[in-house]
This record gives C-alpha cells, sequence and structure tokens, in this order.
C-alpha cells in the first residue's frame, strides 16, 4: 500500500477521536463549561451535522481542488479548530468550532476514500478503503476509552490539545506522502458536482440513506449520553465507563467484519434486517438491566457490534444501488452515506437531549430503541416494494 493511505488511515483516526470522545467527556465538560449535561450532548450532534453538509456539498464545491489541497485543508481545519476548542470559554463557542471541523471531517472522509481508490490498483481498491476507515474504528476502540481515563485524570482540554497535535502530524504526513495530482479537473467539474448530487437523489437511494440516519440516530441517542448513563443511572465509576467505551471500540472493529461475511453468507436484506432486530434488543437491554454494570458493559460493546455491522451493510447496499440507478456518480453516492449516518448522529443527540428534558436519562435506550425499530419497518416496506414493482414488470 502506498504510504499515503496509512496517513490517511491516521487522519481518520485523528477525526474519529475529536467526534465521538465528548461522550466520554460528557460529565466533565459539563461541570467545566457550567452547562446542563443534555446541552453538552449536542456538541456531538453539531460535529455530525457539519459532517453530514461537508460530505456531499463542501465535497461538491471543492471538486475542482485537487485532491492533496483538499485534505491538507480539511486536516488543517481540525488541527486549528481542536487548540480552538480547547480553549472554549463556553458551550455556544464550542459547538460553533466543533460544527466547522464536523465540515472538514465530512469533506475529507468522502475525499479520502475516493483518492485511496485512485492510489492503487483497482483490484486492492477494497483493502485500500478498509485502511482508511480502520482509523475510525480504532479511535473508537482506543482513543475514546483512552481519551476518557486521561481527561477524567487531567482536563478534556488537554485531549483536545493532543488531538491539535495529532492533526498537525497528520498534515505533514499528507505533505510529504501524498502524491500531488489533479483528478479529472476541467472548467465545468462544478456543475458536474452538482448534477451528481441531483442524480443520487433517486427515492430509493434517498430511502436507503434514510434507513441509516435512523440507525445512526438510535444508537448514537444513547451512546451520546452513555457517560451520565453509567455514572448515573447504572452507578458506577469512571474505570467501568472507560471499559464500556473500550467495548464499544473493539467491537466495533469486530461489526466491521461481521457485516461483510453476513452479507455474502445471508445477503444484504436479511442480514440487515436481523442486524436491526439484534440493534433492537441491544437497547431494549440497556434499560431492562441498566441496575447491572457487568450487563451494561456487555451491551455497550455489542451496540458497537451492531451499528458498525449495520454501516457495512448499509454501505454495501447503497453502493450497489447507486451503480445500478446512478453509476456516474458513485462517488457522490458515497458522501450520501457519510452525510446520512453523520446527520444522524446529529438527530440521535438531539432525541437523547429531549428524553432527558422532558422524560428522564434512564429512558434514553427507550428512544434509540424506537428508531431502531422504525429503521427495520422503513427496509422491509422498502424492500417489498421493490419487489412487488419487479412482480409486476415481469407479469
Amino acid at each position: 500500500m502506498p504510504a499515503a493511505i496509512y496517513v490517511f488511515s491516521l487522519c481518520t483516526f485523528a477525526f474519529g477521536l475529536s467526534e465521538f470522545v465528548v461522550a466520554g467527556l460528557l460529565s466533565a465538560m459539563a461541570t467545566d463549561l457550567h452547562a446542563q449535561i443534555a446541552a453538552v450532548g449536542t456538541a456531538i450532534a453539531a460535529y455530525a451535522f457539519g459532517a453530514a453538509i461537508g460530505a456531499p456539498f463542501v465535497t461538491a464545491f471543492v471538486s475542482h481542488w485537487r485532491d492533496k489541497h483538499v485534505l491538507m485543508a480539511a486536516v488543517a481545519v481540525l488541527a486549528l479548530g481542536s487548540v480552538l476548542m480547547s480553549l472554549s470559554p463556553n458551550l455556544p463557542t464550542l459547538m460553533a468550532i466543533r460544527f466547522v471541523v464536523g465540515l472538514g471531517h465530512g469533506v475529507f472522509m468522502a475525499v479520502a476514500s475516493d483518492a485511496a481508490t485512485k492510489l492503487v490498483d483497482p483490484t486492492r481498491a477494497g483493502r485500500a478503503l478498509s485502511v482508511v476507515w480502520i482509523g475510525l474504528t480504532l479511535a473508537l476502540a482506543v482513543g475514546v476509552p483512552m481519551g476518557t481515563f486521561l481527561g477524567s485524570l487531567w482536563s478534556w482540554r488537554i485531549i483536545f490539545l493532543a488531538i491539535g497535535a495529532l492533526g498537525t502530524l497528520s498534515m505533514f504526513g499528507l505533505l510529504f506522502f501524498m502524491p500531488l495530482r489533479q483528478a479529472d479537473a476541467h472548467p465545468d467539474r462544478r456543475m458536474s458536482a452538482w448534477q451528481g448530487l441531483q442524480s443520487v437523489a433517486h427515492p430509493q437511494l434517498m430511502t436507503t440513506a434514510g434507513i441509516s440516519a435512523l440507525v445512526s440516530v438510535a444508537t448514537f441517542s444513547f451512546f451520546t449520553f452513555v457517560s451520565p448513563y453509567l455514572l448515573d443511572v447504572t452507578g458506577v465509576d469512571v474505570r467501568w465507563l472507560s471499559a464500556a467505551m473500550l467495548g464499544f471500540g473493539l467491537c466495533a472493529i469486530a461489526g466491521n467484519l461481521l457485516g461483510g461475511y453476513l452479507a455474502d453468507a445471508m445477503g444484504p436484506v436479511g442480514s440487515t434486517l436481523a442486524a436491526l432486530a439484534g440493534l433492537t434488543l441491544n437497547l431494549l437491554g440497556l434499560y431492562v438491566l441498566n441496575g447491572s454494570p457487568a450487563a451494561i458493559v456487555v451491551l455497550v460493546g455489542s451496540l458497537g457490534m451492531f451499528f458498525f455491522c449495520i454501516v457495512t451493510l448499509l454501505t454495501l447496499r447503497l453502493l450497489k444501488q447507486a451503480q445500478a440507478l446512478a453509476p456516474a456518480s458513485t462517488a457522490v453516492a458515497a458522501g450520501l452515506n457519510i452525510a446520512s449516518f453523520n446527520l444522524g448522529t446529529a438527530l440521535g443527540g438531539g432525541l437523547g437531549s429531549l428524553t432527558i428534558s422532558y422524560a428522564d436519562l434512564s429512558l434514553v435506550p427507550l428512544a434509540g430503541a424506537s428508531a431502531a425499530a422504525a429503521a427495520a419497518a422503513v427496509l422491509w416496506l422498502q424492500t417489498r416494494r421493490v419487489g412487488l414493482r419487479e412482480a409486476a414488470a415481469w407479469l
């Protein structure tokens, strides 16, 4: 593999840590910023909403730039933004900065995914993409629990300073190892990008993207508030919380592998419906067994497995649909997929905040279970309607 692809993985690690470490630092940040936990939880939502906008729209706007310049600009936003986050005097400032960094995250993931396939032989494109994305799951498996533990010992601000340093290192890695190339640049590239956005607005593609968003809503309505849930509802200390975060990250890696296996063994539809049923039951278990620390740690881990298993399955489904319905715009479809999961992450934080504000923190898993059940219902209806149309066309 070219060295640049491993640099991409380092960058996705830094971006993933910036997005998700807040979940483990939520209580400490709320105390330091003199804000309610429900309000600080929206800091994850602000970041994810930025990524949802950045992936398809900002990427299309800068598509006439060289890949190297786009990637370096996105990582520079991460490095500078992380330092500014560490200096934030209040929650509104923090949220505004996280939104901007989220824009850079969305752009980086979309462009890096596309660039990785250009840097290798087509027969190795899948492996190149897996190297890029493994940085994100490693951030969850290693970075977030470590950041949670160190943030509890020192300060959450130190963690964001460290992310800023990691972003700076990543930027130098791109400078030295990323080839300077312009991919298919021509005067009307911006118009082509806009046409690509229009082409992926097919009802089937948008429905699948909607299912992806619901899956993120289900997962992150709980995971955004995993720190106060374990500390205040289950009544454990930070060591149990760190173990739960580590379990989530390790199971996320397993979930990626499991999703690929299930897609081959059962087909993308049946395996996704089974995984969605598992996600629903997992969230219900987090509510029913909230008094058992051991059970909760196991269920937080399996939540990561189900979520990233479904991410893999729905990504494969969306790309296959795009190949059939919008073959010239599969790259934009990848951005649509990134956008849908991040939009769902943002909405999930909002749903969790509303549940805490108008009901109770202990009910957050039930809100997530409802969204997971809705995702399963939408997928079942989508496949049923497609099947009926195909049968009618055959007759």
